[in-house]
């Protein structure tokens, strides 16, 4: 593979802070105390959280809306286009806007303490580790990054600011009761050994399975176009077709593209998949393998596909093996649920050695011991683990010291492992068949052609 130069962190401030005709303050990330031009809203109470928005639109706008009433102040905010600040706007009109998180990182880093990330995938990695490497904590959108090699790197700077940040990706469904119900389903014994899981996924509701689209349409003025691409190659920007919202990229369709998204798998495998992490403890899987899948091009994913992990035996339980579908694919009906139950669109199933759990909703929410008199049988688990005020809240408390900062329990030191670990799948699709997986060493050793999927190449200027 081609190695990019690497820009390192001194060089990228210095490097921007000239570009921006930007004067680099000094002294210690969150010190700051006053600003005269933007009023009193550095000069606060400490129990106040000082947060950052990278994204104010899309999910951007469930961030903003999840965290107003947590005690936060917002200095600053940044979304690539302009049109999508209005709500960062309304709720923080004393804050400062920008296009390009890089510029908002090297004017504004000593004027917040926290950062929220909602971005295209291809922009995770990058803001993320500019925030870490700024000692801010910082709370991810799922899947945490765009390659398994970003993952790792997040999982190992996390481990080294252990005790300094809170860290969190989001994947709301981590805080709810269902997957602890699970847990302790299964931690107490009342399904016996897991063997198997399975688990599907309503999406894709973008296009993939497609061509990049020929021409090019004028950028609109309030779109910096140059940005939105960040670290991907370089593409002309097409806009919507008339009658349209949505263009082929911008703003929501980004998704079934290799460059920008990680489509049906790695947008949602995060939520659906999580409980089988979290219950399973499944550290790196032996294999991955592509099982079925529809056509793949040169730039999108698959319309439709299904995956096999194989996990080994780990902390005394048997080895597993877990099974993903997408675009209208389903795992067999199992036989324990009763005639005219049905499945949800989006699911998993924990299938054990003496009884099964049917889990519905993205969020592993209203799992269920199937058939229901079995469920009956067998009541509500002992309870062996916390619940969570709230997946925002809980990263929140941690920023401030209220909790440990472990508490935010999607923590990279978890996320990291898990978005690792899904987004080989896509990797698998690539190659269409069956990889080993060195996971100590990180790396194929069937298939080494797979290795280039492991990470990617980045423009000059966005590998930090």
């Amino acid at each position: 593979m081609k190695k990019s130069k690497r820009t390192t962190r001194r060089t990228f401030l210095k490097s921007s802070a000239a570009t921006a005709g930007l004067t680099l303050a000094a002294g210690l990330p969150g010190c700051a105390t006053g600003d005269r031009k933007r009023g009193p809203i550095f000069a606060i109470a400490r129990d106040k959280l000082r947060l950052a928005y990278v994204g104010t639109g899309g999910i951007g706008g469930y961030h903003l809306d999840a965290t107003k009433d947590l005690g936060i102040v917002c200095p600053c905010y940044c979304d690539v286009d302009t049109k999508r600040m209005a709500k960062a706007a309304e709720l923080y009109p004393n804050a400062k806007p920008y296009q390009d998180y890089r510029k908002m990182f090297d004017a504004e880093h000593k004027h917040f303490d926290a950062v929220i990330i909602g971005t295209p995938d291809h922009h995770h990695y990058p803001a993320t580790i500019i925030a870490m490497q700024l000692d801010k904590h910082v709370y991810t959108q799922k899947p945490l990054t765009h390659t398994p090699w970003e993952a790792r790197q997040l999982t190992k700077f996390a481990a080294g600011k252990k005790g300094k940040i809170a860290t969190q990706m989001g994947n709301q469904g981590h805080a709810t009761e269902g997957w602890r119900l699970v847990y302790e389903w299964v931690h107490s014994g009342a399904i016996g050994d897991v063997k198997e899981t399975h688990v599907w996924t309503d999406r894709p509701i973008w296009p993939q399975g497609m061509e990049r689209p020929e021409g090019e349409d004028p950028v609109p003025a309030n779109l910096d176009w140059d940005i939105w691409l960040g670290p991907a190659p370089v593409r002309p920007y097409k806009g919507p077709k008339p009658g349209q919202h949505n263009g082929p990229y911008h703003a929501f369709n980004w998704r079934g593209w290799w460059d920008f998204g990680n489509g049906a798998l790695g947008d949602m495998a995060c939520h659906t998949m999580d409980g089988v992490w979290a219950v399973l403890d499944p550290g790196y899987p032996t294999s991955v393998e592509s099982v079925a899948a529809t056509a793949i091009t040169a730039d999108a994913f698959p319309k439709a596909s299904m995956v096999k992990w194989e996990f080994p035996a780990r902390k005394g339980r048997p080895a597993f093996t877990n099974y993903w579908y997408d675009g209208g694919l389903r795992p067999p009906f199992p036989a324990e649920l009763e005639p005219g139950r049905k499945y949800s669109s989006s699911a998993c199933i924990f299938v054990g050695t003496k009884a099964t759990i049917l889990v519905s909703g993205d969020y592993c929410n209203s799992p269920r011991i199937i058939p229901e008199a079995k469920m009956k049988e067998v009541g509500k688990p002992p309870r062996m683990l916390e619940r969570s005020p709230g997946h925002v809240k809980e990263w929140v408390m941690a920023c401030k010291g209220e909790k440990p900062l472990d508490f935010a329990k999607s923590n990279f030191g978890y996320a990291g492992p898990f978005t690792e670990a899904v987004l080989l799948g896509n990797i698998a699709l690539r190659m269409g068949r069956r990889l080993e997986w060195d996971g100590e060493n990180m790396m194929f050793t069937n298939v080494p052609e797979a290795n280039e999927f492991v990470t990617k190449e980045y423009r000059q200027g966005w590998k930090f």
